[in-house]
């Protein structure tokens, strides 16, 4: 790994943890499914960014089924976010219309 990753790595890792943390604090503090939706995307969206780190120090994991040549999770932890994101910017459209 170049220093360049790593410095990437290093801003990745700080900027995502600080937005699950202030997502998880929003998490506590409203029940609102739009809200909610878009506090699961941040904190799954934290968890591929660490997902991705172990996998680029080596880390293997034993089972990874493969759909369309891609790793299931790396699809999963790239996906998912983005599907509670749209999912929360909806519900938020849904009370203006």
């Amino acid at each position: 790994m170049q220093k360049a990753d790593l410095i990437l790595y290093i801003i990745k890792l700080s900027l995502g943890g600080f937005a699950a943390f202030l997502a998880i604090l929003l998490w506590s503090k409203t029940r609102d499914s739009a809200w909610m939706s878009l506090v699961i995307g941040a904190v799954i969206s934290y968890a591929g960014i660490v997902y991705n780190l172990l996998l680029d120090f080596g880390m293997k994991f034993s089972i990874d089924i493969l759909v369309a040549g891609i790793p299931l999770t790396t699809l999963l932890f790239t996906a998912v976010p983005l599907l509670f994101y749209i999912l929360g910017f909806l519900l938020i459209l849904k009370r203006f219309l």
